[in-house]
């Protein structure tokens, strides 16, 4: 039973790390290594408020859901 309630106490916690989010330069660096693995020179990351309307394609989420990355070509 023990084993149990600290199983989903761990599962709690693990949720709400998640939730909060990685600040939107440390996941532009990870999005950008991926990127750049696949041989991609010319491109653009931004990061925006959730919901404008910007110019590329959304590749990621970050601060808690409120700000979009986008990338774009060029």
């Amino acid at each position: 039973m023990k084993k149990i309630l600290l199983a989903v106490g761990l599962l709690s916690l693990a949720g709400t790390a998640f939730a909060a989010g990685k600040p939107c330069e440390e996941l532009k660096g990870e999005i950008a290594a991926k990127i750049e693995a696949n041989g991609a020179k010319h491109y653009s990351l931004t990061a925006v408020e959730k919901g404008s309307s910007a110019d590329g394609k959304v590749v990621g989420t970050c601060e808690g859901g409120t700000k979009e990355i986008i990338y774009k070509r060029g």
